[in-house]
């Protein structure tokens, strides 16, 4: 205990960042639990896809789209979503999987969807990274 004491002692500013870091790492797991997001693997987007004729959300630019994208997603850009809210109306009791490319932007997506009223909003962990580097089909038009 006292090595660990004489270590705070002399580096002061690393243990300040790993208790940033700590507690940065808990209050993510916390929100995470009380979040009303889903988030699905991609064998349980398939799975959803297949099986309840889930909606795949793509959220990314038309450019990375065209380079490549989930069969059967539909392509809104994240900037255009707020006015193309409508358009997703017929799905709105459906399970609607939002895609972009790491995972991250479609978590504001997904809120967005929410907050209007669609009830089974999930977003793809690890987004299209995620879905290529499990080596899962994707379509180039």
């Amino acid at each position: 205990m006292q090595q660990y004491v004489e270590f705070a002692g002399n580096h002061p500013i690393l243990v300040v960042i790993w208790i940033g870091l700590l507690l940065a790492i808990i209050v993510s797991y916390i929100q995470a639990m009380f979040s009303k997001l889903q988030f699905v693997t991609p064998t349980e987007l398939t799975l959803l896809v297949n099986r309840e004729d889930a909606l795949v959300l793509d959220i990314r630019s038309n450019d990375d789209f065209k380079r490549g994208h989930i069969t059967g997603a539909r392509n809104i850009p994240l900037a255009q979503l707020s006015g193309q809210i409508d358009s997703l109306e017929k799905a709105k009791d459906a399970p609607i999987i939002v895609v972009c490319q790491a995972g991250m932007s479609a978590q504001g997506a997904a809120k967005q969807l929410s907050a209007a009223g669609f009830s089974r909003v999930a977003v793809l962990t690890g987004g299209m990274g995620k879905w290529a580097e499990a080596s899962l089909p994707v379509v180039k038009k």
